[in-house]
């Protein structure tokens, strides 16, 4: 009993103490030049589930919840972006090299016909951002319809 009185009130001076260390939000008031859309064509259909499914992670732009002023969940969800935007970031997608930009394109094909992305974790609580069989095939024509643009681009270099 006498450890739990001295752990619990450690843990709340820590709790409260790790609040203090913020980090560089992941938002940006301008769309960068080399952002996809600048350099390709979105349907609106396809560019409303890129923005809801996919670019909280993978862009220069999260919209952020109300439970990320919280730390350590800051923390995770900077990780988080930070690893999504290695991944793929839509607002960096122009300055890939033509192979890694059909990859790219590739992966995401990949991971949404596998039901990876996006990821069960961020749907649970934004429950809006799964995708249905519908969206998946706008995602998979517009994925294809692309990799032809970016192939043609290529072969008229």
């Amino acid at each position: 009993m006498k450890i739990i009185k001295t752990i619990i009130p450690l843990l709340l001076i820590l709790l409260i103490g790790i609040q203090f260390f913020g980090v560089t939000p992941n938002t940006s008031a301008i769309v960068p030049e080399s952002a996809i859309e600048n350099h390709y064509s979105i349907p609106s259909n396809v560019q409303q589930i890129l923005k809801t499914s996919c670019y909280d992670c993978h862009s220069n732009n999260t919209v952020y919840p109300s439970y990320n002023k919280l730390q350590p969940i800051k923390w995770w969800l900077e990780e988080h972006i930070a690893d999504g935007k290695k991944h793929l970031n839509f607002d960096e997608f122009n300055a890939y090299a033509t192979d890694q930009k059909l990859r790219k394109l590739a992966e995401i094909e990949e991971t949404v016909n596998a039901g990876e992305m996006p990821l069960k974790s961020y749907t649970l609580i934004h429950n809006n951002a799964k995708l249905s069989d519908e969206q998946k095939q706008q995602l998979r024509d517009w994925v294809i319809a692309t990799k032809k643009v970016i192939n043609r681009k290529a072969i008229n270099r």
